[in-house]
């Protein structure tokens, strides 16, 4: 599903066929197809799209605050934002594109700090990366949480395992409980909603979908990034831009920085990647 003509939009390929697609609103990568292979990321047939809107699907940037943790809009200002293009170039193995979005009078009004993000996608073969740049341009220090709220296309949530979480604390969202997860492998649950924020220094994770046909892997490293977030709203989410049965067709995981907020003096800047490879 892709986005409509309407909205601006970026086309990304790389001289060996990846392809990508992002939207200036938002800032949002909303396609990513790695060379010889199929669209990875999932966007919601029926999202809602315009001025002040989030769209459901693709990869969101989440700033300067994760899902209510603090006074402004749920996941921040950045995703309901127009960005702008300051960078796009095709090279001998890859393509790129540099979106920013600033301050101004209306993300003052929300939150009150000059800043800037840039955020960088580069594609080539079958790997993805993404950067993600925070500026202090303001004349007082400040703290933010971010996130790459990334929603992955699968056939079935339910044969979806991820790897790589082991021994890490989490906070069950949905129970306001603590927990540790033991296992290995972390295993998506027919129907049941999920919600998890994991804590701590981020190993390679992996994606993993046991499908009738084959298993597809997906694998996630990062840097820069401490925590994870695992989401999957289940059969009975009640989400009015989501198919009823769509929660079928993917799994967020995203890379993000939330328990540890990162403090920027002005002038500073902090500056985090995730690198996504099909296997």
């Amino acid at each position: 599903m892709s986005a409509p003509a309407e909205q601006a939009q970026i086309t990304l390929q790389s001289p060996d066929g990846a392809r990508a697609t992002l939207l200036l609103h938002g800032g949002q990568l909303v396609s990513w197809v790695p060379a010889g292979g199929a669209e990875q990321l999932y966007l919601s047939p029926t999202s809602r799209y315009g001025a002040g809107v989030a769209v459901r699907g693709g990869v969101p940037v989440i700033f300067p605050q994760f899902s209510e943790q603090g006074d402004g809009p749920r996941h921040g200002i950045a995703r309901t934002r127009a960005w702008e293009l300051v960078q796009q170039e095709t090279g001998d193995r890859d393509a790129l594109a540099v979106l920013r979005l600033q301050d101004d009078a209306d993300t003052l009004r929300a939150w009150p700090q000059a800043f800037a993000l840039e955020l960088t996608v580069r594609i080539a073969g079958r790997t993805l990366e993404m950067e993600l740049a925070v500026e202090n341009r303001g004349e007082a220090r400040f703290a933010f949480q971010a996130a790459l709220h990334s929603y992955w296309a699968v056939e079935d949530a339910a044969r979806v395992v991820i790897e790589g979480l082991q021994d890490r604390r989490y906070l069950d969202s949905l129970r306001g409980e603590e927990g540790v997860q033991h296992s290995h492998r972390l295993e998506l649950l027919q129907g049941q909603a999920i919600d998890r924020i994991v804590y701590g220094p981020s190993a390679p994770l992996r994606l993993i979908e046991l499908g009738e046909t084959g298993t597809r892997r997906l694998l996630i490293d990062s840097e820069g990034f401490d925590d994870a977030v695992v989401w999957n709203p289940g059969a009975d989410h009640g989400l009015a831009d989501l198919p009823a049965e769509d929660w079928r067709r993917f799994v967020c995981l995203e890379l993000a920085q939330i328990e540890h907020r990162p403090v920027l003096d002005p002038g500073e800047e902090w500056v985090a990647r995730q690198t996504l490879t099909c296997l």
